[in-house]
């Protein structure tokens, strides 16, 4: 229902100007022309919802998963980006040269003021490759802080010269109607990144956190744990993540996304199960206990808070176990009555994390490369290991919660569905782990 709401939501906010451009109207064009601003105007539109569709605003993403707003985020910004490429050329064989005494209001004709043409052309040029580093940033090898703020710095960008290219090149933008339209719209996109890059660090910067302690899990696994600073702390589910900030300012863009390991009912304490990947987590053995640090969240739907199903199937894969710890310890703190069982996938032993503590839940644990003397189960997590873990009763009635590998996960996914698995009953949330 809520992602049926979202994009009814979506749908009426990109195609608001298209409808009052109608409305507005005008002297009669050929349909090419008539399509060609029709693609320009829904282009616009969709590129302004995009700053909406970020993933920081806990609104929308909370409501669906963070996956779906994501992917919805990509697909839409393509969308919007084969729109905006093929809006000039549909204009072709229309008079062009600026105002004709026979068409004073450019109604019929296409400016070729260059004044107006440049901020569309720069456009043109800038959100293909926005697109293309969004797409290849991980080739690219680009560290994340890098990214996001060149992402952010060229929405911008984009934003502010289409509204310029609208307003004074276009021939629905240039009515007082729309122009207003299109400023209230812009402004709204602008101020939700600013919320993200100026609002939201301010009030961070109010609610400091500090460091705890940092404890070696594994040879390249980490238990990071922060306490709050002269507040109260974070109202979250376990299975939840937030956005941390550790040793910088709070509007320094060195945020990472992590799970919360820990468990609400143990207390204000937040815990993270963070793995040796990029520059920040290879600095970690170096972080010291009161070292401040900033949160921002809780965000993501992997929670199983308030379900009525008899049983959870927590299935993980690396520090994919981070958020289903969470819900393991505050099922255990909270006296919940469930049934448990946990899938746990790694490729080494070495990479087995809490493992005392699991002893006391039903565990699988799948290596890809066991040691001769491994008893478990061999290889990675698939059909054939769902089939042999759960029974009939258990997949077309427990609730499947899992974190991992996308690959796993997909493969996962499509096998309890094929099996039975009411989709409502399949939680997931994909990050990249090795």
């Amino acid at each position: 229902m809520k992602l049926l709401f979202l994009i009814v939501a979506y749908l009426v906010a990109v195609t608001l100007p298209l409808i009052l451009s109608a409305w507005v109207g005008g002297p009669p064009r050929q349909f090419h022309q008539e399509l060609a601003s029709g693609l320009g105007i829904l282009a616009f539109s969709m590129v302004l919802a995009e700053f909406i569709l970020s993933g920081r605003f806990k609104a929308v993403s909370n409501g669906v998963g963070l996956d779906v707003t994501m992917r919805f985020h990509q697909i839409m910004a393509r969308t919007a980006l084969v729109f905006a490429l093929l809006h000039p050329f549909l204009y072709q064989g229309t008079p062009s040269g600026g105002q004709r005494p026979w068409d004073p209001t450019r109604a019929l004709t296409i400016t070729t003021d260059f004044s107006v043409l440049s901020t569309g052309i720069a456009a043109f040029l800038l959100l293909p490759s926005l697109a293309l580093l969004a797409i290849g940033r991980t080739q690219l090898d680009f560290k994340y802080e890098t990214w996001r703020l060149l992402h952010g710095i060229g929405a911008l960008l984009i934003a502010v010269l289409l509204l310029h290219h609208t307003v004074y090149a276009g021939r629905y933008g240039s009515q007082p109607v729309m122009s207003w339209v299109w400023l209230a719209m812009t402004g709204v996109a602008v101020g939700s990144l600013l919320t993200v890059y100026l609002l939201v660090p301010l009030l961070q910067k109010a609610r400091p956190w500090r460091v705890t302690s940092t404890v070696r899990l594994t040879p390249k696994q980490w238990e990071v744990t922060v306490e709050p600073d002269g507040h109260r702390g974070l109202d979250y589910k376990a299975g939840q993540f937030v956005w941390l900030n550790v040793g910088h300012s709070a509007f320094s863009m060195k945020e990472n996304p992590f799970s919360i390991c820990s468990a609400p009912a143990a207390g204000p304490e937040l815990s993270f199960m963070i793995k040796e990947l990029g520059d920040f987590t290879r600095t970690l053995g170096q972080i010291k206990s009161g070292t401040v640090a900033y949160v921002d969240g809780p965000y993501g739907n992997l929670s199983v808070d308030g379900r009525a199903e008899p049983g959870v199937a927590l299935i993980a894969g690396g520090v994919g176990l981070a958020p289903l710890l969470g819900i393991l310890r505050q099922m255990r703190l909270t006296g919940d009555s469930r049934e448990v069982k946990l899938i746990y996938g790694n490729r080494v032993i070495d990479q087995i994390a809490y493992r005392e503590e699991l002893s006391e839940e039903d565990v699988v644990y799948v290596l890809s490369e066991p040691p001769e003397s491994w008893h478990g189960e061999v290889g990675f997590i698939d059909a054939a290991l769902i089939d042999r873990v759960f029974s009939e009763k258990e997949v077309s009635e427990w609730v499947f919660v899992m974190c991992g590998p996308a690959i796993m996960m997909d493969i996962v996914e499509d096998h309890l569905i094929k099996r039975g698995t009411p989709s409502h009953r399949i939680l997931s949330e994909r990050f990249n782990y090795d």
